[in-house]
């Protein structure tokens, strides 16, 4: 397969498949003239890393999981390590988030939005009493 032909049938574009390579995550084979030769194990991986990808893991994350996956001799304890650690950067932002919005709507609940200058979204993002 060549790039054009992984890339529809894994769902990545070309562009993130160069990338996986520049970086060493897959590694297609080169034909005579220098064209990438993609394997259905290369689909395959690429396929892993999308999934992977979109759960949120780092590209290092998917680096020890890729590496997991090829592993017969692997634990599966180091691969719960590793989603656990995963899951618990999720839950850190989604609280993270939540308290921005819970902010963001006191603020908002606060502002006349009318056409006086007074504003405390304003004030509030700029820490200055006086506005």
């Amino acid at each position: 397969m060549n790039i054009g032909d992984v890339a529809e049938r894994s769902g990545l574009p070309a562009k993130t498949i160069r990338y996986y390579e520049d970086i060493g995550l897959v590694r297609p084979n080169r034909s005579a003239n220098g064209y990438r030769c993609f394997e259905e194990r290369d689909l395959h991986k690429l396929a892993f890393l999308g999934r992977a990808r979109a759960l949120g893991f780092s590209i290092e994350d998917c680096r020890l999981l890729l590496g997991l996956y090829e592993d017969d001799t692997r634990a599966s304890a180091d691969v719960k390590q590793l989603a656990l650690a995963h899951l618990s950067k999720i839950e850190a932002k989604i609280a993270d988030l939540q308290a921005m919005r819970e902010v963001l709507r006191e603020l908002v609940t606060c502002c006349a939005g009318d056409n006086r200058p007074d504003c405390p979204i304003l004030k509030d993002l700029s820490g200055d009493e006086e506005l």
